[in-house]
């Protein structure tokens, strides 16, 4: 049903952008800050550098993405500076996509890319009022 692949140079960021301020629109709505609520396709290209950047197609539609870092000894997170953790930012699906288990095999994906690399977890830095997500996410194992 869905395509998944590494982003490419012939890309578009700009659509990636607005696939991502489509996804996290309704944690805007909550009041959540996160960087991809609004941030420029200049940002989304700085957050996807050096890092493995999976994209979802349906179609000729892109529906969902994911992107996965080594970690980021200079982050001003600690949980990002821990060298046994992957690092999973930018994870959304289109809302139109949600609940057809796009976001398994978005995490599926990463999760196999961190396992490659010798990575014993993959670590993530949400808002409190969020957390039922990473609860999902725990469930996984």
């Amino acid at each position: 049903m869905f395509t998944l692949r590494p982003l490419t140079e012939t890309d578009s960021i700009e659509q990636l952008t607005a696939l991502l301020h489509r996804a996290y629109a309704g944690l805007a709505a909550m009041g959540l800050r996160y960087t991809a609520v609004d941030q420029s396709a200049a940002v989304t290209r700085r957050r996807i550098a050096d890092g493995l950047c999976l994209l979802a197609w349906r179609e000729d539609a892109l529906v969902g993405t994911i992107t996965v870092h080594h970690p980021k000894p200079a982050s001003s997170c600690p949980q990002f500076r821990q060298p046994d953790g992957a690092v999973l930012m930018q994870f959304g699906v289109d809302p139109v996509w949600r609940g057809y288990g796009l976001g398994s095999q978005l995490m599926d994906a990463a999760e196999d890319w961190a396992r490659r690399q010798g990575y014993r977890r993959i670590r993530l830095d949400t808002a409190e009022p969020a957390a039922h997500l990473v609860a999902r996410y725990a469930k996984r194992g």
